[in-house]
């Protein structure tokens, strides 16, 4: 029975449909099909430059509109203004309209040109107040330089070098001999200085310089300024230190001004008389509190503005995202001029027609128009894309699959049986009842808060946890599903029922002597899983490691045993019988005569009670081993015709390779051979489908009318609908024998050594599961184990400590690390194992022109 069109285990139908839109509402029609999202336009004008479509301008135009809303958004995020959340608007799917637009785009104009304004003002009113900041701390620390300039000249001609010919120290001391010890004045000393602001880093080598270049003929104090300062240049805030250089001659303070501009220093004017230095420091500070205030009510304005667009900022981001991929995609329609019609292609699912056409007719009621919009589904040999329709549950499972490649078109999807086995498989790995609950919870938590939790903003792995909280909602599940099974829960034991085993105490056993030894309870079984008095034995890991690598073997077979059935079901839907009989069938023979036969053995051993029957069991891997080296030979006897049977079933593997070499190339030349035979097909004729095709829809009929439909049908909406051939496609290439030959044997040989690797991959099941139990009992041992042993006072503090650090060790490490860790091995085992018996994974993605997926990456950053 063939499944629906909106089963999990194919892709739905596709349908290639061809509409023919009114020029005056072709942006109508495409709005409305993005709100459905269920449309993958074919460009129509491959040919064409980006430049030269039709709606051009208007994407140009959209692309300004874009640029404004962006500018924006920076300026709000630079002045840390919080922006409205796209979730608190209604509707966010819906299409704009046009005057929407048009009002969009002149309000951002003008929008636009105010936040520009206020910014170029607030910050020419910054760099202002940084260099008004600037010269009042160079008036303020300049004075004290002066008083230490004059009257210092032991000072200064220890600070210059004795041996230069210092013209500058003997000038200050004739001037300071013949003042009558009034105040001096540099100017009748002729003395000159420089005095500014320069950022600390530069500090050392402007004094290297300077020092080089005047050799020494200066005399320079430096002061820091203890609060950063805004630099205009660099837009941030940075420490600066105060300078005074004193010189004589027009020619080197000349030099010294031009020294510090190139090292990026702002040189200030001060006057050297204290009086008219304190007036211009009043001065100074009567403009700092002018231009604060101007700054405070700058800023309050600007702020009010981005408040004010920011309000609305994600809702009108939205509406310009939606109109740009309007019109983007009708650049991909093509236009007849003289009908004035838009001619458009697209693949949708065919059981979304009905949809599609209702959407059109309501379009049209709602512009008055009387042509309807023509709906033409065309019947082609071209591979539609792959479609599998999910939910919120199978999404994430689906993703897993997608990821590694997509499904030829109405092939077996992997994705549905990966719902069940990828937890599972994981669970083998994980299987712990405690760890179980942990994560089941984390997802119940995530599901229950789902709306709060995607409207919030996320990190990259909590995002990736959030996105597949239904997969580890399953993995929990299953894991506390084994967890049962192993009686496992933070490594200790769960008594479900009472135990087969009860001890048998030696004599001498409470004075310290003998080994404490258990005795099976005749006629009775434990009812579901492990007995949980394996736990804390002696020879516990000895029996797990055995159950847990044996189970790992038969889980292995039992999943690429299902999967190679896939490949049958494949062949079936294909119409590919060649494939069933030159693959699937002695591929399925070589797999189960080697490790359908060892499960087999595994099972048949655990069956037997060899304790009882007085032999000791044989060793499963070396009777494999010798089943090839000595077909025939049994060492150790598992069961009657043991070595017959074996004989049988080595022929009947190595039958199966040259069967799987040669049938399906050999039938592909000889079906050739017979086609060329029949001579060449009529243009009207039915053609047949051979084993190298790869179009799945292969009859195809003549095209009776290349030019427009006409409406010869229509539904009961209105709008006309016919089916045209647009003949048979893509042609076929030419048949080559050694190219099908050499494919051929490539997949022989991958197939007969992957059933060897593949299965032994499978006991990763074993390792990690192991490890894991292991990794659980260590950590409860080395925690909680050591507080138990504690009394008194101290033991309950120790209870305390040691309980947070084992429940911390126990998320981060057994959930978290562990978790991840069997998640990509289970990952591994479908992509690889599973995966490669049936999978073909050359489908192209169904990728409509959707709104919601559209917005979904713009959504995430305005939430």
């Amino acid at each position: 029975m063939a499944p629906s069109s909106e089963s999990l285990f194919r892709s739905q139908d596709m349908t290639l449909t061809q509409l023919y839109v009114a020029n005056e509402i072709g942006r109508e029609v495409v709005a409305a099909l993005g709100e459905l999202g269920i449309m993958q336009f074919r460009d129509l004008n491959p040919e064409t430059s980006a430049f030269q479509r039709t709606f051009t301008q208007a994407i140009r135009r959209l692309d300004n509109i874009e640029r404004q809303l962006t500018y924006f958004r920076e300026q709000i995020e630079k002045n840390g203004i919080d922006m409205r959340s796209i979730y608190d608007f209604d509707n966010t799917m819906a299409a704009p309209s046009a005057p929407e637009i048009d009002e969009l785009a002149d309000r951002s104009q003008s929008l636009e040109q105010r936040i520009k304004s206020l910014n170029e003002s607030y910050e020419t009113l910054k760099k202002r107040e940084s260099e008004l900041t600037e010269w009042r701390w160079v008036l303020r620390e300049a004075g004290g330089f002066f008083d230490r300039a004059r009257g210092q000249t032991e000072d200064i001609r220890q600070s210059i070098d004795s041996s230069d010919d210092a013209p500058l120290l003997r000038d200050v001391e004739q001037a300071n001999s013949s003042n009558e010890g009034g105040q001096q004045s540099f100017s009748v000393m002729n003395i000159s200085f420089v005095a500014g602001v320069i950022p600390r880093e530069r500090m050392a080598a402007f004094e290297r310089i300077l020092w080089r270049t005047l050799r020494g003929n200066l005399y320079m104090n430096q002061a820091e300024i203890p609060d950063p300062i805004l630099d205009a240049e660099k837009n941030e805030e940075v420490h600066k230190s105060v300078f005074v250089i004193f010189a004589h001659g027009k020619e080197i303070i000349a030099k010294i001004k031009k020294i510090s501009e190139s090292l990026g220093a702002d040189i200030y004017q001060v006057d050297e008389n204290s009086d008219l230095r304190r007036d211009q420091i009043h001065e100074v500070n009567s403009r700092l509190q002018d231009l604060s205030n101007v700054l405070e009510n700058t800023k309050r304005t600007l702020d009010a503005e981005l408040t004010q667009i920011g309000r609305s900022l994600a809702a009108w981001i939205i509406i310009t995202k939606k109109e740009k991929s309007v019109y983007q995609t009708l650049n991909r329609f093509s236009y007849d001029p003289a009908r004035k019609t838009l001619v458009a292609e697209a693949w949708c699912p065919t059981s979304s027609l009905g949809l599609i056409k209702s959407t059109l007719q309501d379009v049209n009621d709602r512009a008055g128009l009387s042509i309807p919009t023509i709906v033409n589904q065309i019947k082609t040999s071209k591979t539609p894309p792959t479609y599998n329709k999910t939910n919120k549950f199978t999404l994430g499972f689906q993703t897993i699959i997608d990821a590694y490649g997509s499904a030829k078109y109405t092939e077996v999807n992997p994705g549905l049986p990966t719902i069940v086995t990828f937890p599972f498989l994981f669970a083998v790995m994980f299987g712990d009842f405690g760890h179980g609950i942990i994560m089941t919870l984390a997802a119940v938590a995530m599901i229950y808060f789902e709306k709060p939790l995607q409207r919030g903003k996320q990190d990259e792995l909590f995002g990736m946890a959030f996105y597949g909280r239904y997969i580890m909602l399953m993995m929990g599940i299953f894991s506390m599903y084994t967890g049962l099974i192993y009686s496992d829960a933070f490594s200790k034991e769960i008594p479900l029922a009472g135990s087969m085993w009860e001890w048998d105490f030696p004599e001498g056993y409470k004075a310290g002597g003998g080994t404490v030894k258990a005795r099976r309870i005749e006629g009775y079984t434990y009812p579901f899983g492990l007995d949980w008095r394996w736990h804390d034995t002696d020879n516990d890991l000895l029996f797990s490691n055995s159950y847990k690598m044996k189970l790992s073997i038969i889980l292995g077979w039992a999943h690429m045993t299902y999967s190679l059935c896939l490949s049958y079901v494949n062949a079936r839907h294909f119409k590919s019988p060649i494939d069933i009989w030159g693959n699937f069938v002695p591929g399925m023979i070589f797999f189960q005569s080697i490790f359908g036969y060892l499960v087999f053995a595994i099972v048949y051993k655990w069956c037997i009670d060899w304790y009882q029957a007085g032999a000791a069991p044989p060793s499963l891997l070396n009777m494999l081993i010798y089943m090839f080296l000595s077909p025939g030979t049994v060492a150790e006897s598992l069961y009657p015709g043991q070595g017959g049977v074996q004989v049988v079933l080595v022929l009947l593997a190595v039958i199966q390779v040259p069967i799987m070499l040669f049938l399906k190339p050999f039938y592909l030349r000889w079906e050739h051979n017979k086609a060329r035979a029949q001579g060449y097909r009529g243009i009207g004729e039915t053609t047949a489908v051979s084993a190298l095709d790869d179009d799945n829809e292969a009859n195809g009929h003549a095209n009776g009318d290349a030019g427009r439909p006409s409406f010869a049908d229509s539904d009961l909406d209105g709008n006309a609908i016919i089916t045209e051939d647009i003949g048979h496609g893509e042609g076929h290439e030419e048949f080559e024998f050694s190219e099908v030959m050499i494919h051929q044997v490539i997949h022989t040989i991958e197939f007969c050594l992957n059933c060897v690797s593949h299965t032994a991959s499978y006991l990763r099941l074993w390792a990690l599961s192991l490890a894991h139990q292991q990794l659980s009992i260590v950590l409860w041992k080395m925690t909680l184990g050591n507080s138990f042993a504690m009394e008194g006072g101290v033991g309950v503090v120790a209870i305390f400590i040691f309980f947070t650090v084992w429940f911390v060790l126990t998320i981060a490490v057994l959930v978290v690390m562990e978790g991840t860790s069997a998640m990509l091995h289970s990952l591994r085992l479908h992509w690889v194992e599973a995966m490669s018996k049936h999978f073909v994974g050359e489908g192209v993605p169904f990728e409509p022109f959707s709104f919601e997926v559209m917005l979904e990456e713009e959504t995430s950053d305005l939430k």
